[in-house]
């Protein structure tokens, strides 16, 4: 479990200074549609997005309301790869000591 929390804190503190750092370069929405037309920006755009839906479809599942869920997407559309780090993070942090790897991939316990 250490080195997932290792990946996942080294991706998610690199993602925000990597965000931080291209946003006071240029603000992405002021770019005025200048890398839309470039193929390798949509492909790339496209690219992430599907796998953020991907790591999403795990989020959903394992999240049983659907405020969470809903939370959650909304998290995972707009932040990316620094929620599902974030998820991760917190997913691991409750795991209780000496749990397998596979309790990850469990759906969370009921909440009575």
């Amino acid at each position: 479990m250490r080195i997932l929390k290792v990946i996942s804190w080294t991706i998610l503190l690199a993602m925000i200074g990597l965000t931080a750092a291209a946003g006071s370069e240029r603000n992405l929405f002021e770019a005025g549609g200048a890398l839309w037309p470039d193929p390798w920006f949509r492909a790339t755009l496209a690219d992430a997005y599907f796998g953020f839906l991907i790591a999403y479809c795990w989020i959903a599942y394992r999240e049983r309301t659907p405020v969470r869920r809903a939370l959650w997407f909304g998290l995972v559309m707009t932040l990316g790869t620094i929620a599902v780090s974030a998820y991760l993070l917190i997913q691991l942090h409750r795991l209780p000591p000496g749990a397998p790897v596979e309790a990850l991939l469990r759906r969370a316990p009921a909440v009575r």
